[in-house]
């Protein structure tokens, strides 16, 4: 019996190390998958989002508006860029490219049909995240005066938020000043009865190069 004893506490003891041993490499290998599991996560997390587009389907591209240009699994070509004065962007492979009077759809369109020479399957998509050619004008007694950059839909009333009063506006004889065919029309607005609602065929949608003057 004392014999069986010492014969089993021998192979225990023998065997110890390769169980630790064994216990040490699952171990490994689980924090393996921990440390590459998170890596992934992390990868996926840092991904960059393609931006938003802050214009409709039938915006027209104009000079000084930004441009984010996505060209799928090609991240050399995907790139944000400016439309320069002359309406052209600068693009690698194919230089220059006109993108003022386009609309996104149409600009990607035509980057599409000009990268066939150089891709197999290109795939570009074109966002605007600026419309800096597309402004109104707010002068006189107000906070801030200048250009605005013109958003979809935007009326006399919020683009007098935006600008603000002075203490010494006169709400009531404000007007918009608007080229129409080569003529200057000048449309009243009373502030005033606009925020009561009486005015309501005032507060018109404004137009770009539309100036908006608070005496």
């Amino acid at each position: 019996m004392k014999r069986r004893f010492i014969f089993v506490m021998a192979m225990s003891l023998s065997l110890m190390p390769v169980i630790a041993g064994g216990l040490d490499t699952a171990k490994g290998q689980q924090d393996g998958k921990t440390a590459s599991s998170a890596a992934s996560s992390s990868k996926a997390t840092t991904q960059p989002r393609e931006p938003l587009s802050i214009a409709g389907p039938d915006y027209v591209i104009g000079a000084d508006d930004a441009l984010h240009i996505s060209v799928w699994k090609e991240p050399d070509l995907t790139n944000t860029l400016p439309v320069r004065p002359d309406g052209k962007i600068s693009m690698p492979l194919l230089n220059d490219v006109q993108a003022a009077g386009l609309t996104p759809m149409q600009l990607a369109d035509s980057l599409t049909e000009k990268l066939k020479k150089y891709l197999a399957d290109p795939r570009v998509t074109v966002v605007v995240t600026q419309m800096n050619s597309q402004r109104v004008y707010v002068l006189g007694e107000v906070l801030h005066s200048g250009a605005i950059p013109l958003l979809p839909n935007m009326t006399v009333l919020q683009a007098l938020a935006t600008a603000g009063f002075t203490q010494f506006a006169n709400t009531k004889n404000i007007y918009v000043l608007r080229i129409t065919n080569g003529k200057q029309q000048k449309m009243p607005f009373n502030y005033k009865q606009a925020m009561k609602g009486d005015t309501v065929a005032q507060n018109i949608s404004l137009k770009p190069g539309d100036t908006i003057v608070v005496p």
